[in-house]
């Protein structure tokens, strides 16, 4: 099963699903919020079903949130509004390149590790981002978790309960936005996520 067809067959109940942590979700994005402008364009990868790309349009100009997953789309674009006429939906990969960019501010929440490279990834969004610009990511870095759990998830992935996980620490996530030519503004984690790094990478100008 491909991941675009793992996430399509999810997307109903990954819709349906409360957040797990709401004051940790709420922090993330006010702390998000906070590096961002009225006249930014924001580019989101791995959307899902829209909820935190129509968050941050309330302080952004324009935000294009992209996901892999047609269904997850589907569901994003069902949810706009009036009031959320400066967001657009679209099916794409995270290393796609838009023909919206250059963005302002990129973000990437929950989505670096399930990518097939987070490296191609960040190097793909370098260069869809403005000099200067941002990456913020929150990423589950398995490689801070048991030891067992990278068995647990190819066991499940073999009976199709999910999708592929790329293992790694938050310290080589973070090397590979330095490699990508990124400085670390912030590094910090919300609530009981101990294994999900909060990053703000800026790109040199």
């Amino acid at each position: 099963m491909t991941n675009a067809a793992f996430w399509d067959k999810l997307a109903p109940r990954y819709a349906a699903q409360p957040i797990d942590d709401v004051p940790a979700y709420e922090e993330t994005i006010a702390v998000t919020a906070a590096y961002l402008s009225p006249e930014d364009r924001i580019l989101e990868i791995g959307c899902g079903t829209g909820g935190t790309a129509q968050t941050l349009a309330q302080t952004a100009r324009e935000v294009v949130a992209t996901d892999v997953s047609q269904g997850m789309i589907s569901i994003a674009q069902s949810k706009l509004t009036a009031d959320t006429s400066n967001v657009s939906f679209k099916v794409a990969s995270s290393d796609e390149i838009l023909d919206e960019a250059p963005f302002q501010a990129i973000c990437a929440f929950n989505i670096l590790h399930l990518v097939d490279d987070p490296k191609t990834t960040i190097a793909a969004l370098s260069r869809q981002v403005d000099e200067g610009g941002l990456i913020i990511s929150k990423t589950p870095c398995m490689g801070e978790g048991a030891f067992f759990m990278p068995a647990i998830i190819w066991v499940m992935r073999q009976f199709g309960k999910a999708p592929f996980v790329h293992v790694m620490t938050g310290d080589q996530l973070e090397a590979m936005f330095h490699k990508a030519g990124f400085e670390i503004l912030e590094r910090r984690k919300f609530g009981s996520g101990k294994m999900n790094p909060f990053i703000v990478a800026r790109k040199a100008s």
